[in-house]
């Protein structure tokens, strides 16, 4: 049985919110080929994400991944196999996914075993499938009647994130560029570089637009731009901090998010600034 199920947030787009770390998929149905942003953790969450799916539409799809973190491409291969359907993925996360999926594998493992161990353990033993296609920067799918945009903006919460725009929708899928209920994740994110990234993904915004983060409920343009002034606060104190040779925790003290999400950002913008990242 399926633990979650698809709303629709705009005309033939829905947005499954999955309880496990609350993470978003996104469905666009056009007339003759749908669009899966995302494809969650597991095989066996990819599984029931692939019996929802079929039961808004018979069509076949192709595949999104917004980046390489493993609660958002790990059900590739439960999903794009039987029948073979073609991924797409900026051209870092195929390249992650296609020539170091042990290293992938192995930091998900990590990162999730002090929080759950059964899915650390799953995890641990679940086939990476890389995407097939590359996008450097655009790319547009034709769905039938509906065409769909994949966008490279820059560096973010990682080095190959990727933005989907449904223009006759009026909807922007942000990956974890943007985060609802939770802070963004640092950890291999380039914070300095960021707030532009978005800038750029806000400027296809409206003030009707629904905008999908990666993790928590679909957001409006107003709260878009709320996390970018926040990003961009947090930015411009690491810049700041850098230059003035302050220890990271000091800056961190000060910076929104709360200290314990800020640290790593820090670190990992001070390195973006030396040229170490």
């Amino acid at each position: 049985m399926t633990t979650a199920a698809f709303t629709e947030v705009a005309d033939r787009v829905h947005v499954l919110r999955h309880p496990v770390l609350d993470v978003n998929v996104t469905l666009i149905v056009g007339d003759a080929a749908a669009l899966l942003v995302d494809t969650l953790s597991t095989a066996g969450q990819a599984t029931e994400l692939g019996a929802a799916v079929r039961g808004i539409t018979s069509r076949p799809w192709a595949i999104v991944n917004t980046h390489h973190h493993f609660d958002h491409c790990f059900g590739n291969a439960a999903l794009a196999t039987d029948p073979a359907y073609p991924i797409y993925a900026h051209e870092t996360t195929a390249s992650l996914l296609r020539e170091r999926p042990g290293d992938v594998r192995r930091l998900a493992h990590d990162e999730m075993l002090p929080r759950d161990r059964e899915l650390a353990a799953e995890l641990a033993r679940t086939t990476i499938l890389a995407p097939t296609h590359v996008v450097r920067l655009e790319t547009t799918l034709d769905l039938g009647g509906r065409s769909v945009a994949l966008r490279h903006f820059g560096r973010g919460h990682t080095e190959g994130d990727l933005v989907v725009h449904v223009p006759d929708a009026d909807v922007l899928v942000a990956g974890d560029l943007l985060e609802q209920g939770a802070p963004p994740s640092f950890d291999d994110g380039y914070p300095v570089e960021w707030p532009e990234t978005v800038a750029e993904l806000l400027r296809l915004a409206t003030p009707a637009t629904a905008v999908v983060p990666g993790h928590g409920a679909v957001m409006d343009e107003a709260q878009a731009r709320a996390q970018h002034e926040q990003l961009t606060s947090l930015a411009w104190l690491i810049r700041e901090g850098h230059a003035d040779g302050a220890p990271p925790e000091r800056v961190a003290a000060r910076a929104p998010f709360g200290p314990e999400t800020a640290l790593p950002a820090v670190r990992r913008g001070y390195a973006e600034l030396t040229g170490r990242d």
